[in-house]
């Protein structure tokens, strides 16, 4: 959160005259690839049971409503500033995996709880920040401007992207 609030601190607080500014804050995005691959390979080995506690909040963001949203953006020339682009029904990290292991057609997953995600984070040197903290963001801005999420829920999100998973 740091890094992006300097970041778009630095970006505002350049003059540029004449040039709208917008920053797009993205959360975690659903499409062909991407984070789903890794998901997949869980389920698929049978550990696509929740992370941690599982009550973490996930925010999400299916990729075509990216795109939309930037569309949306070159349409009205009237909007600046910071937006969300996340769907506006983010779900506990439960929820996640359990409607995308329904829609794998895979009944079971182990959990993972979180010391061991935090022993396998050290083995490949990374952090489980993104695993475990709760990621909530709304798009309430952007959706106050007019725009409408095609995939607002996570089950037509990922129904939407049976073929890769």
């Amino acid at each position: 959160m740091q890094v992006c609030q300097c970041w778009e601190e630095t970006f505002f607080g350049q003059r540029t005259p004449f040039t709208r500014k917008i920053a797009l804050r993205t959360a975690i995005t659903l499409g062909e690839g991407g984070v789903l691959v890794p998901y997949r390979r869980l389920i698929n080995w049978g550990l696509g049971g929740r992370q941690g506690s599982g009550r973490q909040m996930y925010s999400w963001v299916d990729m075509e409503d990216i795109g939309r949203a930037i569309e949306w953006f070159f349409g009205h020339p009237e909007l600046e500033g910071v937006y969300n682009i996340a769907a506006p029904g983010p779900v506990t990290n439960a929820h996640f995996m359990d409607t995308l292991r329904r829609l794998m057609g895979r009944r079971f997953g182990l959990p993972a709880p979180a010391w061991m995600l935090k022993m396998g984070a050290a083995l490949i040197g990374t952090e489980t920040e993104l695993l475990l903290k709760s990621r909530w963001v709304l798009p309430a801005k952007l959706e106050n401007t007019g725009f409408h999420f095609k995939h607002p829920q996570l089950d037509e999100a990922l129904s939407s992207l049976k073929d890769s998973l």
